[in-house]
């Protein structure tokens, strides 16, 4: 016998197309000797093994140039091979050279071709995908569910419909994609049809219907469905455990996460960390911090997910500054970040309004190589947008890689806020060319840009631009705004009637914004009107008798002052004390008018004193009409000399080096005084002073105001 047939009668099935070959070339050298072509077959086979494992070893570790000279090395590569070569090409996003490896296959099975056709997806090529669909010469039900799946990630519905009607065997994977494609597009009362249809379901099943309905604000029914899988004696995976506490904490159905809590030590997933994290979640949603707390610290291995639901866990029950620590504590523990932890932190930093913790923060994103991630990036805009340092956001928006609507939205109410409001209309021209489409707060943000900056005819046009043109629904706030902007430009009688015929019921902000409009006009008329509409939606609006009863005081209608402050006692109604406060070394100063309970009162009322006499060289003359109270003179300017801001600031110069910016923050609207006396203060002292009042932020500098004196 030849020792081609010896060693054909050893395999009990063909021997490999690489090993009949290299057999093939051992019995042309040496035709005498079975045994020495055995033994080189037997070298070869074996070194095809140890390529083989090299290549897997590269591929797994993306480096596909070295992988590819090791593939090269191989003498005629089965077909599972080149599969796995053109699967690390379309892994790492290098679908030319895959394709081209692809081509040049000897021989294609349909595993092949169905790694081919998803490479190609996860490539973001989907037409390529369909043309090697089209061509395949025998498909199977997963090449079917591999390009339904493509079709149902591009949003093209009706298309994986058609698709997955035509398919020819159905198995319970497909049913599966097409419920999950249904959820991902918002077509979740069709996942439900398809969901009762389906011959048979599994846990998979349950779990996608589960995240779908939570994920399309219908987590209610995501628990009833949870309830009803758990009775039918599904087992649940961690992924629907997961599920079902996300909609628990939506929901607030502390009850039914307890239940769920049971299930999981039932089940034994105490120490699964992503379960671990949505208890967390749970707990603190339903402001439950202490059993938020215990679960946290009876997880033995903590990963950045379980130390992030903790972090918001904190911002949510407003402990911003716990936040805070549990994020230090991440990075002393060599926990780093990610993005979620840093918008987290960030929005804690919001909170709190402490620009010296964000910068913190800002600097360990930096180091992480995550300041221009896209959602560290709007976190950070906003969070210096907030703490007053609106030129610093500008800067980090510029360095954000991919922005989104979030981050251009970011950037434009930020402008808004700050009275930048030519700049807010520049990016948004800006937006337009980069072909982002505007939404809701778009709009939101354009019109409180043209109403702190008096452009009116502007605001008139973007108003009637998304209401005609565009798919927006103008919502009550869009209302409110174009009110506050009529109403700050004097147009009293037109703003009234914008209000009365706006579709939807007005609520107290509508009618406040015309009211505080009247305050800025001196508008008795339609201000009374304006009051007698809230005090029927809410008798206990404090804003509105304190706004009255100074419009009564700056006509000195003392009588009608008196009427007012009596019926807001008889209603039980308090008025919110006007404070101002600034943080200063990760500490909290607030301020009250004429208080003198902080610790440094003496020296802050001398600083006054000192700044009294400055002002009046400076030709500084107090406006008594905001006073608001029927008293002498001279009581009026003691009172208005010791606002709650003014003593902030002189807090602010005590403590601070020279040329240091101060940053103070105020609940009620800055007086027209205290405006006029800040301008002055910013000169004398030779510094900026950051004012935020409960309508913007004003920037005072060498004896101006960014606002224009236009607030």
């Amino acid at each position: 016998m030849s020792a081609l047939c010896l060693v054909i009668t050893k395999f009990k099935s063909p021997p490999s197309s690489f090993s009949y070959t290299i057999f093939r070339c051992c019995s042309t050298i040496a035709p005498t000797n079975s045994s020495h072509g055995f033994k080189c077959m037997m070298n070869a086979t074996k070194s095809s093994s140890s390529y083989k494992h090299l290549l897997f070893q590269h591929l797994r570790n993306q480096r596909l140039d070295e992988a590819r000279l090791v593939f090269d090395k191989i003498v005629l590569p089965d077909v599972g091979l080149y599969t796995m070569m053109v699967k690390g090409y379309a892994r790492n996003h290098r679908l030319s050279e895959a394709l081209k490896l692809f081509y040049e296959m000897p021989s294609k099975d349909v595993v092949s071709w169905n790694s081919m056709i998803q490479g190609c997806l996860d490539c973001g090529d989907f037409v390529m995908a369909q043309k090697l669909f089209d061509k395949m010469p025998e498909k199977n039900v997963i090449s079917w569910t591999t390009i339904m799946n493509g079709l149902l990630q591009l949003g093209r519905i009706e298309d994986a419909e058609i698709l997955f009607q035509e398919m020819p065997n159905k198995d319970l994977a497909a049913w599966n994609a097409m419920i999950h494609g249904y959820c991902s597009n918002g077509r979740v009362e069709a996942a439900l049809l398809l969901f009762e249809e389906m011959p048979s379901r599994n846990v998979i099943s349950w779990t996608s219907m589960i995240g779908g309905l939570d994920q399309n604000a219908k987590s209610n029914e995501a628990l009833l469905l949870f309830k009803k899988m758990m009775n039918s004696d599904v087992n649940p995976t961690s992924t629907t455990l997961v599920c079902g506490l996300t909609a628990a904490a939506n929901v607030l159905a502390l009850h039914v996460g307890l239940q769920i809590h049971c299930y999981v030590f039932k089940l034994g997933y105490c120490f699964d960390e992503f379960i671990s994290a949505s208890l967390i979640t749970l707990y603190a949603s339903c402001r439950q911090m202490e059993a938020a707390q215990k679960v946290f610290h009876e997880i033995r291995y903590k990963n950045v997910v379980v130390w992030t639901a903790l972090l918001t866990g904190y911002g949510l029950n407003s402990k911003h500054e716990c936040a805070i620590d549990v994020f230090r504590e991440m990075m002393r523990m060599s926990v780093f970040p990610n993005q979620s932890s840093f918008t987290s932190a960030l929005n804690s930093c919001c909170g709190l309004e402490d620009l010296e913790r964000g910068k913190e923060i800002h600097t360990a994103a930096i180091k992480l190589g995550l300041e221009t991630d896209v959602y560290v990036g709007n976190s950070l805009v906003v969070m210096y947008s907030k703490c007053g340092h609106i030129n610093d956001g500008t800067t980090v928006f510029k360095r954000i890689n991919e922005k989104n609507i979030v981050s251009w939205n970011s950037v434009i109410v930020g402008c808004a806020q700050h009275g930048c409001g030519m700049w807010a209309l520049t990016l948004f021209s800006q937006m337009l060319r980069e072909r982002v489409d505007p939404d809701e707060i778009t709009l939101t943000g354009l019109l409180s840009a043209c109403n702190h900056s008096g452009m009116l005819q502007k605001a008139r046009c973007f108003f009637k631009y998304f209401d005609k043109k565009t798919s927006i629904k103008l919502t009550i706030e869009h209302y409110a705004c174009m009110v506050d902007v009529l109403g700050r430009c004097g147009k009293l009688e037109e703003a009234e009637e914008l209000v009365r015929s706006i579709p939807m019921k007005a609520g107290t902000t509508i009618w406040l914004a015309l009211l505080s409009a009247c305050r800025m006009h001196s508008n008795l008329d339609v201000a009374e009107r304006a009051a007698e509409q809230i005090f029927e939606l809410d008798v206990h609006c404090s804003a509105a008798y304190v706004v009255l009863s100074n419009l009564y005081a700056s006509a000195r209608g003392w009588n009608e002052v008196a009427a007012v402050r009596r019926k807001m006692k008889h209603n039980g109604v308090v008025k919110q004390p006007g404070s101002s406060w600034l943080i200063l070394r990760g500490v909290r100063h607030e301020f009250f008018s004429g208080n003198w309970s902080h610790p440094q009162s003496e020296q802050i009322y001398r600083k006054l004193d000192w700044l009294a006499t400055k002002l009046k060289e400076e030709g500084y003359v107090p406006d008594e009409t905001f006073a608001l109270h029927d008293v002498e003179t001279e009581q009026k300017e003691e009172m208005l000399s010791y606002h709650s801001e003014r003593l902030a600031i002189a807090f602010g110069l005590l403590n601070t080096v020279e040329g240091h910016k101060i940053t103070v923050m105020k609940n009620l609207r800055i007086c027209g005084d205290c405006h006029n006396a800040v301008k002055l203060i910013a000169k004398i002292a030779a510094r900026e002073i950051i004012v935020r009042d409960s309508s913007r932020f004003h920037h005072f500098k060498k004896g101006i105001c960014s606002c224009g004196d236009y607030w």
